[in-house]
């Protein structure tokens, strides 16, 4: 049997892609029903000229070579957009400035050992080639060419590539997608949110050519999910991760509101609850978190929201302008929407079992501090109670009655108090899942199931900063990760995961960014001034 596998890349792309160092693409391997298969991205020489539309490229001198010194950055204009040079290790390097994922300034960044890490949310670029390494966001930086001449730096750059500040690395596409039998697929995706993208762009980008499905419960296609509880009147559209036709391009079939039932290991087939069956070779889960409900008398009350999709965040923002909130839970979600809403309710109330938001996450201290933010910004918080009862007045909310007795007026209630894995699912499927209802994965994301793997918030697995112990890190970053890490070893790469958790949260213009993982910390060192929002705290064992 001869296979011809073409790769289509378009003029603008194959230039600025790295290539080994003869000048080809390096082969690639993956395996399908246990034989390996070789095959080459189409060889292509390194250009000599890479930019082929002389009207779209510019070329500057941006400094003199003695402008900077090692380790340092500088944004430069080109005259028609920016470039971030940088100089490490005797040599320079030119790539877009703006991250890709919500366009921070990179030269307020972070450089070390040939990456350059944002700012904002710890998105980490590769210097020498502009390819992201650590997430979030799905788009690597564009690359310029710099060349030095009489002492002096210049930059040559496409035009089109300043303007966007972003680069979507080559990607192959599904040969022969017509001669697929619809009820089966080399790669099943259960879930499309960040780690379930994230899994097929990378199959994608590492030349695999077989088909790949997603399926999800949602109506949309994926969607930046943290926005939901920051930025709560944003559209679907807005809050795409991908326009419609980047999933045609590249031959990435999505399945909306398709749930899947069970999954038959054995047979290796995933069973739908409308019936429908679909087999798989390899099978991703990344089904995510399913919110709790409220238990209290009351809870099928009308204007009762765990918010889920684009639509529950909306309907609260309407709702809620100018009546009378309540959130359950000082939660990430909870404390998010509480300081959304704060400037466009009448009122804000905030309801918690704890004595302070975020102790067990931040500590009491910080917790404190930030709750004395939210009080100044007119939340009421009623602490150390939780929800009896919901009342309505012709079946819509109208009180929210806590066990310490007291009656809050409630137009709308959004519920923050946790969520469980999605997993319910996969109970008689002899896949590992732990007293939690966590699937347990090891450092590749692989179940303990041949061709099984799992990632994202609905998994547990070995972090190696805490001596490899299981944690479930449901943090946006960690998912982008898990979804790479999963893809790389359906490949057979062997890959395992070594990242930093990071995760950020943004409320009343402040931002608390946090790195590593602390839970069971014992003592918080804080450096700076707490009461000012403007400290440092280190938690420690």
């Amino acid at each position: 049997v001869e296979v011809k596998i073409e790769v289509v890349i378009p003029e603008k792309e194959r230039s600025k892609e790295e290539m080994s160092p003869n000048g080809k693409a390096s082969p690639l391997v993956y395996k399908v029903n246990g034989t390996a298969r070789h095959y080459h991205l189409e060889e292509h020489p390194i250009a000599s000229n890479p930019y082929h539309n002389p009207k779209d490229v510019v070329e500057a001198s941006v400094c003199h070579v003695k402008d900077l010194e090692n380790g340092q950055m500088r944004e430069v204009d080109l005259g028609c957009g920016k470039a971030l040079l940088i100089k490490e290790s005797g040599e320079f390097h030119a790539v877009g400035h703006k991250c890709p994922h919500y366009g921070a300034p990179l030269v307020k960044g972070v450089l070390s050992k040939g990456r350059v890490r944002c700012p904002w949310h710890g998105a980490c670029f590769n210097i020498g080639t502009g390819d992201i390494e650590d997430f979030p966001g799905l788009d690597s930086l564009p690359r310029f060419q710099v060349k030095i001449e009489k002492e002096k730096v210049y930059i040559r750059a496409s035009k089109q590539a300043l303007q966007t500040q972003r680069r979507t690395k080559m990607m192959a596409k599904c040969i022969s997608l017509s001669n697929y039998n619809l009820s089966s697929t080399n790669v099943l995706i259960i879930g499309a949110g960040a780690a379930g993208l994230v899994c097929a762009e990378t199959l994608r980008q590492e030349g695999f050519s077989d088909r790949i499905v997603m399926c999800t419960m949602d109506r949309h296609l994926p969607y930046d999910r943290p926005k939901l509880s920051k930025s709560m009147d944003s559209h679907p559209e807005q809050i795409a991760l991908r326009p419609k036709e980047f999933f045609c391009t590249y031959d990435i079939e999505v399945l909306t509101e398709m749930q899947v039932a069970a999954v038959d290991i054995k047979n290796k087939i995933a069973v739908f609850k409308d019936g429908f069956k679909m087999e798989y070779n390899k099978l991703l889960i990344a089904t995510g978190n399913t919110p709790k409900a409220l238990s209290c008398k009351g809870k099928e009350v009308e204007n009762v929201f765990n918010i889920r999709t684009p639509e529950d965040a909306n309907r609260v923002v309407k709702l809620a302008t100018s009546k009378n909130v309540v959130i359950v839970g000082a939660s990430f979600l909870g404390m998010e929407v509480a300081a959304y809403l704060a400037e466009r309710a009448h009122s804000v109330s905030l309801v918690e079992l704890e004595e302070v938001p975020f102790k067990k996450f931040f500590g009491e201290r910080v917790g404190r501090a930030v709750m004395k933010m939210f009080e100044s910004n007119r939340v009421k918080f009623y602490m150390q109670t939780e929800v009896s009862e919901l009342r309505e007045q012709e079946g819509k909310l109208k009180e929210v009655v806590l066990k310490s007795g007291k009656v809050l007026r409630a137009d709308v209630c959004v519920v923050g108090v946790g969520a469980v894995p999605a997993t319910g699912f996969l109970k008689q499927s002899g896949i590992n899942i732990d007293s939690k209802g966590f699937i347990v994965v090891n450092k590749m994301m692989q179940t303990n199931i041949p061709g099984v793997f799992a990632a994202g918030d609905a998994v547990t697995f070995p972090l190696a900063l805490r001596n490899n112990k299981k944690v479930n890190v449901p943090h946006w970053q960690m998912a982008h990760m898990h979804g790479r890490i999963a893809a790389l070893n359906m490949l057979a790469h062997g890959m395992e995961i070594s990242t930093v958790p990071y995760l950020w949260t943004a409320m009343f213009g402040k931002s608390i960014r946090y790195a590593g993982h602390g839970e069971g910390f014992d003592d918080v060192v804080i450096q700076g001034d707490l009461d000012e929002l403007k400290f440092v705290a280190f938690y420690t064992k």
